[in-house]
C-alpha cells in the first residue's frame, strides 16, 4: 500500500527491447521541468531510484573502444565527448592510435549506448599541455615503453542518469586493465580542467589581492599593450586576461605566471557550501582518492581553456599507497590531498 503505483509501471518499461532507454531520455526530459512543479520532483526521485538501481555497477560492462568499432559508436564519441571537443574523424582516430586507450562501461539493455567514457594517453612523464597531447601530427609513442597513464577525458553521456555514479568505478576498472597489459606503468594521473576557475575568480578580489603582489603589478604593467592602462590594483587584471592577446605575448605571460599559479592553487583549496572543494572536477577526484599533484600553466590555450581557467590544467595523481587513506580522509572531513608545492602556493 505504501509503494507506488508509478514504480509498478516504470519497472515494467525494462522488460520492453528499448524501455531502459526510453526511461533514460524520459528523465532527461523530466530534469528540466522538474524545479517548477513538485509532483514531477516526485516523479523524478522515483525514476532516480529505479534507474540507480538497474544501473548498479555490478550490470555494467567495460569495453575498450577502438578504430575498429561498429562507426555508430565512434560517432556517439564524437558526439558524447564534453571536455575535448573531437574535431574530426582523423582527431578520434588518433585518439583510438596504438598509444591511447578508450574504455566505456555499458549496460546490457542499452548495448550501443557508452553510460561514460574514458580517454587515456599511454606516456612517459605527466603530461602538461592539452594540445601536445592531443596534436594528430606528433609522432606515435612506443606503448610498451609508457610508464605513465594520462587520464584526460572523462564524459558522461546520458543526462538522464544524473545522480547515478559510477566513474569511480571505471577508473579503476582501466587502471587494473592497463597494469595487466602494460606491467611497466607506475603512475596514472588525469589532465583535468578547472571549469569554475573564472568564475570563481571574478567573485572573489580579495583572492587576487593575495595572489599578486605589488611588485607582480609592477611587472606586468610594463609588458603590456601600448592601448592597455597599467592595472591599478590586482582585480584589474580580470580585464588584462580577458584579451586573448596576453597569451600570444611572452614577456608578459610569464610576468603573470607566478601569480595566476597561486590564485588557481588557492581556488583548488577553497570549499563551498558542506566543505567541499569548489571545482566539481576536484570533488569528483579528491572523492575517488586523488591527489592534487600539478598545477600546469598555459595547458589549454583553446578559446574555451581561456574562458574557463585562463588556460590553466590540473593533475590529479592515483598513488594506489595512498587511495583508501585519501577516500577516507576526504569522506570523513572533507581533507583535501595536495602535494606540498599547492599547498604552499595556496598559503603564499
Amino acid at each position: 500500500a505504501m509503494r507506488s503505483t508509478r514504480l509498478r509501471i516504470l519497472t515494467q518499461f525494462n522488460a520492453l527491447p528499448q524501455g531502459v532507454k526510453f526511461l533514460v531520455d524520459l528523465r532527461a526530459d523530466l530534469l528540466r521541468y522538474a524545479t517548477q512543479d513538485p509532483a514531477l520532483r516526485s516523479l523524478d526521485r522515483e525514476l532516480e531510484s529505479r534507474l540507480g538501481a538497474w544501473f548498479d555497477v555490478g550490470f555494467l560492462e567495460l569495453q575498450r573502444i577502438t578504430w575498429n568499432s561498429p562507426a555508430t559508436l565512434l560517432e556517439k564519441l564524437i558526439e558524447y565527448e564534453a571536455v575535448h571537443e573531437i574535431r574530426s574523424w582523423n582527431d578520434l582516430k588518433n585518439r583510438l592510435d596504438s598509444d591511447r586507450r578508450c574504455y566505456a562501461f555499458f549496460h546490457p539493455r542499452m548495448p550501443m549506448e557508452p553510460l561514460i567514457f574514458v580517454e587515456v594517453a599511454l606516456v612517459d612523464r605527466l603530461a602538461d599541455n592539452v594540445q601536445a597531447l592531443l596534436d594528430e601530427h606528433a609522432p606515435v609513442f612506443d606503448a610498451q615503453r609508457a610508464t605513465t597513464a594520462i587520464f584526460y577525458s572523462i564524459s558522461n553521456t546520458q543526462a538522464g542518469l544524473r545522480g547515478v555514479s559510477f566513474g569511480n568505478f571505471l577508473l579503476k576498472r582501466v587502471v587494473d586493465d592497463l597494469k595487466r597489459d602494460y606491467p611497466r606503468l607506475v603512475s596514472f594521473a588525469t589532465l583535468s580542467p578547472l571549469p569554475t576557475f573564472c568564475r570563481w575568480a571574478e567573485k572573489n578580489p580579495e583572492a587576487w589581492r593575495k595572489a599578486f603582489t605589488p611588485a607582480d603589478l609592477e611587472r606586468i604593467g610594463r609588458h603590456l599593450p601600448a592601448d592597455t592602462l597599467p592595472p591599478a590594483s590586482a582585480s584589474d587584471l580580470q580585464g588584462v586576461l580577458a584579451d586573448s592577446r596576453w597569451s600570444q605575448d611572452p614577456r608578459l605571460t610569464r610576468a603573470l605566471q607566478h601569480g595566476l599559479l597561486r590564485l588557481a592553487a588557492r581556488y583548488l583549496m577553497t570549499t563551498a557550501k558542506g566543505g567541499r572543494p569548489y571545482d566539481p572536477v576536484a570533488r569528483f577526484h579528491l572523492g575517488n582518492g586523488a591527489r592534487i599533484e600539478r598545477l600546469n600553466y598555459l595547458a589549454d590555450t583553446s578559446a574555451r581553456g581561456q574562458k574557463q581557467s585562463y588556460g590553466l590544467m590540473v593533475n590529479y595523481l592515483y598513488d594506489p599507497d595512498t587511495i583508501e587513506s585519501n577516500v577516507e580522509a576526504f569522506s570523513r572531513s572533507g581533507e583535501i590531498a595536495a602535494a606540498a608545492a599547492i599547498r604552499r602556493s595556496a598559503r603564499d
